[in-house]
């Protein structure tokens, strides 16, 4: 008995699902009579290329397809074996001869890009002078590996995964066709384990169609698969994003006590977060996707991807420094005295170091830690300066919005007439920011007003490589 995947592979371009920007292409083509000489099908595995590449081989002919027959003008090469300039000089003289029965003598080669580059230089020269009677219609996975003097002579079609609505679809077709008893919730399961690829979806319900004489759920296909639960993947991300490792260690090992691999978490995980992206978990992506299939060592992988965050923002929860080399300068004014000396520009603020304790004591009894006005969101101030107000701002936001101290470290501020304006440098950034409004304005003295831009600053170039150089710094305006 064939297998699903051969069961329903089309045999007219009219039959194939997904491709209809390249079907309808070559259907027109074929009716008006403008067949080119070359094409090269791109595209993922399991998208139709061999497919199409058959049927237009037939419809050019005149040829009635079935998947069995075999006519002596539709010649098929798999490159990966017939790699060498031999093979493509022995095609080219026998591509020469007249085809015997049909209008034109066409060459599939699949996985052309496993030529080697004499043997594309020898393909080359039939391309650029092609026999009348000689299609070739080529495949490959891996467009960058196909010479660009190749491509150029060929007309090129790019075939696509399918989207999740017609996946479902065309295996929902296919269930009712075989009389499969699938739940929904377990065909969204295959649509979303298929990626997108026609051939592995078919294959993989084809598979998990014999797991039950009766209806077969989405919880039998995840425990034959040996995928993680749900559930499972949601408590994961939510320890996760809670600082909570003790927690993120114990599922992991429970995970793998029922069998499901590390590298199949990490792929779930993925796909979750994707799919509901939050600014927390998009730092984990880029760790979870090195973590490979068979990889060494996968579960300490796994557990120091979801624990990096974690230790990151404990380090990140601190008093940032009051001027940076990102920090803009801010206009304000000195003495007399001052002015006199001539240009100058003020020492950088310590990075991380409290303010030193005061000599007197009752000045340290009376003076709050900057800690307290954070956590309490209360104003600071009425004389603050631009920069203690940025600092304020990036603790009220550390202890109270911690997504979006990545955010902060990348903007910039301005203090100038009664305007405290954040650039964000972006609109997701802004609208992020407006969102935690209230947040910044609490701590920001009455008299000032926010403003939050989309904006990127533009700075002095020379009054600001000065700062940076001296690690922040705030520009002095000159009484003359």
């Amino acid at each position: 008995m064939k297998a699903l995947y051969r069961r329903y592979r089309p045999k007219t371009l009219s039959e194939v699902v997904g491709q209809k920007q390249i079907t309808d292409v070559l259907e027109r083509a074929i009716q008006n009579d403008r067949i080119a000489h070359a094409y090269l099908f791109i595209g993922p595995r399991g998208t139709g290329k061999t497919s199409v590449a058959r049927i237009l081989a037939h419809e050019v002919n005149g040829f009635p397809y079935e998947l069995e027959d075999d006519y002596i003008d539709i010649i098929e090469i798999d490159a990966a074996s017939n790699t060498g300039v031999d093979n493509i000089r022995e095609l080219r003289e026998k591509a020469n001869i007249a085809p015997a029965k049909g209008k034109y003598k066409v060459y599939i080669i699949d996985e052309v890009h496993m030529l080697s580059k004499s043997a594309f230089n020898a393909l080359l020269k039939t391309l650029e002078e092609p026999p009348a009677h000689v299609i070739f219609i080529m495949a490959t996975t891996e467009k960058h590996k196909v010479p660009v003097t190749i491509l150029s002579r060929s007309q090129v079609f790019q075939f696509r995964l399918a989207d999740p609505g017609t996946m479902f679809d065309h295996l929902k077709h296919i269930c009712k066709q075989e009389q499969l008893d699938i739940a929904d919730d377990a065909l969204q399961l295959v649509v979303q384990r298929g990626g997108g690829s026609y051939r592995d979806s078919l294959s993989l319900l084809e598979q998990v169609s014999t797991l039950s004489e009766q209806t077969v759920t989405a919880e039998i296909i995840t425990n034959a698969l040996g995928l993680p639960q749900h559930e499972a993947l949601q408590q994961l991300l939510f320890h996760y994003k809670n600082n909570n490792i003790l927690e993120v260690r114990n599922h992991i090992a429970e995970l793998a006590n029922q069998g499901v691999k590390a590298e199949l978490v990490a792929e779930e995980l993925i796909r979750a977060i994707t799919a509901d992206p939050e600014p927390a978990l998009l730092p984990l992506l880029d760790r979870l996707t090195k973590i490979e299939p068979n990889s060494s060592y996968a579960e300490v992988k796994l557990l120091l991807a979801l624990s990096q965050f974690s230790r990151t923002d404990t380090q990140n929860n601190f008093t940032p420094p009051v001027q940076s080399a990102a920090t803009p300068i801010i206009q304000t004014k000195t003495s007399a005295a001052s002015a006199t000396a001539g240009p100058t520009i003020s020492a950088p603020l310590p990075a991380t170091r409290p303010a030193a304790t005061p000599t007197t004591p009752t000045a340290t009894t009376n003076k709050q830690p900057a800690t307290t006005a954070a956590q309490n969101s209360a104003p600071i101030k009425t004389n603050a300066s631009g920069a203690e107000i940025w600092q304020q701002i990036h603790q009220a936001i550390g202890n109270q919005a911690k997504q979006l101290n990545s955010f902060l470290k990348n903007s910039d501020y301005v203090l100038k007439d009664g305007v405290f304006k954040i650039y964000t440098r972006s609109d997701f950034k802004k609208r992020q920011f407006e969102k935690k409004r209230d947040i910044i304005a609490a701590v920001i003295p009455e008299q000032y007003k926010l403003e939050i831009s989309d904006e990127t600053l533009e700075r002095d170039s020379e009054l600001a490589a000065i700062a940076d150089l001296m690690g922040g710094g705030e520009e002095i305006e000159i009484n003359e």
